[in-house]
């Protein structure tokens, strides 16, 4: 059984349908895959790809790139990272972080980055997406020659969409009616639909890892803040989950009912670097599913596995 076969196994086993895209971050031409899964990556190094160039929603993982680009422009003297924020009930999306605060609280623009990499914090990426200018994430992309990513708004504009399509005024209703709702109905909602939501492919986004892991996504300041933020994830029941002691995995998360996110990646103390994506779609909807979580892990542990030749 070779490579692509093992992870389609282990997806299959917890009844999900998934895009993977791993390789050597090291490596520097385009990659070609072959009848095996392992294709030859840039130098000669090698990639690993399951449906890798499938559109699909990418949630929460978009905050990678707005990090990206609020720390570019940090460096370019454009923005203040100690500029104060103060983030007032108005301001509070559902999630975590500063959504969950009974009172207004005042957050440095820095602190808003640390927040929406560190526990995805809706509220976070909101306001700091207003702060740096939402139109300049699709231009943020098109410069990384991320041509398949589509940045559609942020946060607020995916709770609007979601309220719209089940017919609620408020998150409060929304939280009432959409355990009412039958499946087919909330896979009709357009968040589900990577043509009308945020969306990329699981090679875009290692892509993207590839050039802030190498300081090619902007100044090395830059992309160094990007990398630390990510080190900081509290969640480490996907990617980190699979991988033994001692190796390092820095990564953001996505969900939505029935969708599992993660890109991170994975740094070896032999100085080996892998930039995965997993974007996992679970026949079930439950949002809250370990085994899923604990099969992304498992199969990204495979996929940079068969990339070290272990």
């Amino acid at each position: 059984m070779d490579v692509s076969e093992r992870i389609e196994a282990i997806f299959a086993t917890v009844g999900v349908t998934a895009s993977l895209h791993a390789v050597d971050l090291d490596a520097v031409d385009l990659t070609v895959g072959d009848d095996d899964g392992v294709g030859v990556g840039v130098g000669g190094g090698p990639e690993v790809g399951v449906r890798a160039d499938e559109q699909v929603v990418i949630a929460s993982i978009f905050k990678i790139l707005l990090v990206l680009e609020f720390a570019r422009q940090v460096e370019a003297g454009q923005l203040d990272p100690t500029e104060r924020v103060l983030v007032t009930a108005a301001d509070r999306l559902g999630g975590w972080g500063l959504a969950g605060c009974a009172d207004d609280a005042e957050v440095s623009l820095r602190d808003l980055a640390y927040f929406a990499m560190s526990v995805t914090d809706n509220t976070a990426a909101d306001l700091l997406l207003r702060r740096v200018g939402p139109d300049l994430l699709p231009m943020l992309a098109a410069e990384l020659g991320l041509t398949r990513t589509r940045v559609l708004g942020g946060p607020r504009d995916l709770v609007e969409t979601m309220l719209t399509d089940v017919g609620a005024r408020t998150e409060a209703e929304f939280a009432r009616i959409f355990p009412t709702l039958p499946a087919d109905r909330v896979r009709a909602m357009r968040v589900f639909d990577p043509a009308h939501t945020t969306s990329s492919t699981a090679r875009e986004i290692t892509r993207l890892l590839t050039l802030i892991w190498r300081d090619e996504a902007g100044p090395a300041a830059a992309c160094a803040m990007v990398r630390a933020w990510m080190a900081r994830q509290i969640f480490w029941t996907r990617l980190a989950a699979g991988f033994p002691p001692g190796v390092r995995v820095s990564g953001k998360t996505g969900t939505l009912p029935g969708l599992h996110l993660e890109a991170g990646v994975a740094e070896y103390p032999d100085g080996g670097r892998y930039a995965i994506a997993v974007f996992a779609r679970a026949d079930r909807l439950a949002s809250r599913r370990i085994d899923v979580d604990l099969a992304m892990g498992e199969a990204a542990r495979t996929a940079v596995e068969a990339l070290r030749g272990d």
